[in-house]
């Protein structure tokens, strides 16, 4: 029986390590006081790129998430968070909102 116990301890200890390495797809808050966020009318996004650990391209900064979106006063920021197999690709995306 510890050979079992033993067996499925360490199954458990490798899915909680690899979890999210084939693939991965979030979106998270910059703020961190949220109750009282208004978004605002307009909403702009700005992406980088990865591939094979080698290339990357793209601007992700507030500044450019905001002039896609015609935003001239941010209110609320997001990321997203891309990553498919093991990092193999990746993108990330800032997300405004404003006025």
């Amino acid at each position: 029986m510890k050979r079992v116990e033993l067996f499925a301890a360490a199954v458990i200890a490798m899915m909680a390590l690899v979890t999210g390495c084939v693939y991965t797809h979030v979106l998270t808050p910059y703020d961190t006081n949220l109750d009282k966020t208004v978004l605002g009318q307009k909403t702009g996004k700005a992406a980088m790129h990865s591939v094979l650990w080698l290339v990357a391209w793209g601007d992700a900064s507030t500044e450019a998430a905001a002039k896609e979106g015609g935003i001239g006063v941010v209110n609320h920021m997001d990321r997203e968070f891309l990553n498919i197999f093991f990092g193999v690709y990746t993108e990330t995306t800032t997300i405004v909102y404003g006025d």
